[in-house]
């Protein structure tokens, strides 16, 4: 099945106009010559740009074929995910974003040092960037290799050309081009889908017969409220366990933080958390009602030969040149819709690896680099991350299924997430020995809390397991629970080991580090008790009685760069409508308090 020169023209449009998209940025504005205009947009962004671009950013181009297959093989069980979305942004809004915003962060590590201190936060660090690149390779890789195999589109021609335009547009432009470019990607994707979607439908005999044929072949799921966590998908495994994945996705991923950051003010901050929501049940949705149409599809048109060997991520593929292979030019849509998923992906994989790196591992110990330099720097960091995808999309087609047992979460969730994720893999490799090969990532089980970027695209697809017990059971937890099971592990370890240690007195905890969740939550309670909730550390500027915590880490002001002891907040000195002033600092901290 080829592609016909409306197919390549599509394309190749995806690609012209996304690099112009960068090289209007870099020749217009400010030309991107300060730190703060390349990483972070110049903290100018409205939030209906930033809303698409962290919807875009991780709607991977293995998502785009990894949903529809899930629905294909398993049903509409896992549309129930679209439940964990509500409280998965509306905590990030209103915990997260006031905390990260009012403290003009850069890198989201920053405030691991300012909440614990520097080594912690250069574990973080160092932890995201060993993640992300290689997650890089894979969303880089997968897809191209899943295209190859059903339409024989050149492997490494789309590898190279993906990686390179990407690389261009995101060195050039910063980070405004790349929310643009995810403004623009994001609609084509829209536009693939649904063209999939509806010519699909017609040729079914319309969405009537569509959800027809799937729930007389037991497709449309029902409620399942089974409260197993060794169970794949229930509802609560989805809706509950989703909402970890969702704050370690919205809550703390640099590449998102990183947006909310850029926005110029945080109730625009705040307004992008609330605008993705629907976005998100629509991206899910079409998703979803893919995989519907494609069962129906081929209930009424039988697989061939080589379609019922292929993998259910190549599935997709067969199906789209087969619905649309008489339609010249919409195979090209759906293939730039695949590609725009890798795009807006990698792209902000780019610049969130350059920001951390130069405000996590240079800045701290270069305080003197000069702006001129430290932008250049950050550009070529953005470049050397762009070629080492494409190093480590070429390492993808080594090494296969062992990537996923790479990835891993953090200090104790580091070992747990190793622990049962190369678990399972060993458990069910040694359990179906006779499987065909998989040609790609998207059937593996997941891992870890800082790569549920991973979970969301990542698409395990492995049948349901026979009864199993001791460690086979315990490796058999939903890839759902992964975040919350990781999350859990390290906060319990922390505490015991606090515990052990001494814990730290609440009053000499920053107050600006910590949002207090009950006090706002139990806010009709005296105030006596909302401080004894506080565990001693210093209230809030709204709360009116702040006690000021002793001097600690440095602080973050708004020229991106560390400087002074923190000397707390002063309630006396509260400016009228400014919030709260900090006393005796090296520099004055304004508290702005927004609403909403």
């Amino acid at each position: 099945m080829g592609f016909t020169v409306a197919d390549y023209t599509v394309f190749v449009l995806l690609l012209v106009l996304s690099s112009a998209i960068g090289l209007f940025y870099a020749l217009s504005g400010g030309r991107q010559r300060t730190v703060q205009e390349f990483l972070l947009a110049n903290r100018s962004m409205s939030f209906l740009p930033v809303a698409l671009s962290l919807l875009a950013t991780f709607q991977s181009a293995v998502a785009i074929l990894g949903v529809p297959a899930e629905i294909y093989r398993f049903g509409t069980e896992y549309w129930f995910l679209g439940c964990c979305y509500f409280l998965g942004l509306l905590i990030p809004a209103h915990v997260f974003i006031p905390v990260f915003y009012r403290l003009h962060l850069t890198s989201t590590y920053e405030y691991l040092e300012l909440r614990f201190n520097k080594a912690v936060r250069v574990c973080g660090t160092v932890t995201f960037i060993f993640q992300m690149v290689i997650y890089m390779g894979v969303v880089l890789y997968a897809p191209a290799l899943a295209l190859n195999a059903v339409t024989q589109f050149d492997l490494w021609g789309a590898v190279l050309t993906m990686g390179l335009v990407c690389t261009l547009y995101t060195t050039l432009g910063g980070l405004k081009a790349v929310i643009w470019t995810d403004v623009f990607q994001t609609l084509v994707m829209f536009a693939g889908q649904l063209a999939v979607i509806v010519v699909g439908t017609i040729k079914v005999g319309g969405m009537g017969r569509v959800w027809q044929l799937a729930a007389d072949q037991g497709k449309i799921s029902g409620i399942d409220l089974n409260p197993d966590p060794f169970e794949r998908h229930t509802f609560w495994t989805l809706a509950v366990g989703g909402v970890f994945m969702m704050l370690s996705l919205y809550g703390v991923n640099q590449a998102q933080v990183q947006r909310y950051l850029s926005s110029r003010t945080e109730r625009e901050a705040v307004l992008s958390c609330y605008a993705v929501f629907p976005c998100q049940q629509v991206v899910l949705g079409l998703s979803c009602l893919t995989g519907l149409v494609m069962f129906a599809y081929y209930q009424e048109h039988p697989l061939t030969a080589a379609q019922s060997q292929a993998s259910s991520d190549q599935l997709v593929l067969y199906f789209v040149m087969d619905v649309l292979k008489d339609l010249p030019g919409l195979p090209g849509l759906f293939v730039a819709c695949l590609f725009s998923g890798s795009l807006s992906t990698i792209s902000s994989a780019f610049n969130s690896l350059a920001t951390v790196t130069m405000e996590d591992l240079i800045h701290p110990y270069f305080p003197g680099l000069r702006e001129s330099r430290a932008t250049l720097l950050s550009k070529l960091l953005a470049l050397s991350y762009g070629l080492l995808c494409l190093g480590m999309a070429y390492l993808s087609s080594m090494m296969g299924p062992m990537l996923q047992g790479a990835i891993t979460g953090l200090a104790a969730g580091l070992a747990m997430a190793f622990w049962i994720g190369i678990g399972s893999l060993v458990s069910n490799l040694r359990a179906a020995p006779s499987a065909p090969p998989l040609s790609n990532v998207t059937d593996f089980p997941q891992a870890s809390n800082l790569s549920t970027a991973i979970a969301t695209t990542l698409l395990t697809s492995t049948p349901a397991p026979k009864r199993l017990s001791g460690l086979q059971k315990f490796y058999s937890l939903s890839y759902m629970w992964y975040s919350a099971h990781n999350s859990t592990t390290v906060i319990l370890v922390g505490l015991l080991v606090s515990l052990l240690t001494g814990p730290t007195k609440g009053a000499t905890v920053n107050p600006r580090t910590i949002y207090p969740v009950l006090p706002r939550l139990l806010c009709c309670l005296p105030q006596r008790y909302r401080k004894r909730l506080s565990c001693g550390v210093g209230c809030s500027a709204e709360d009116g009685s702040c006690v000021e915590p002793a001097p600690q880490a440095p602080e973050k002001t708004g020229n991106g760069m560390l400087n002074g002891p923190i000397g707390g907040l002063a309630c006396a000195e509260e400016a009228e409508g400014e919030g709260f002033a900090r006393a005796e600092g090296a520099h004055t901290y304004i508290l702005q308090e927004t609403s909403l």
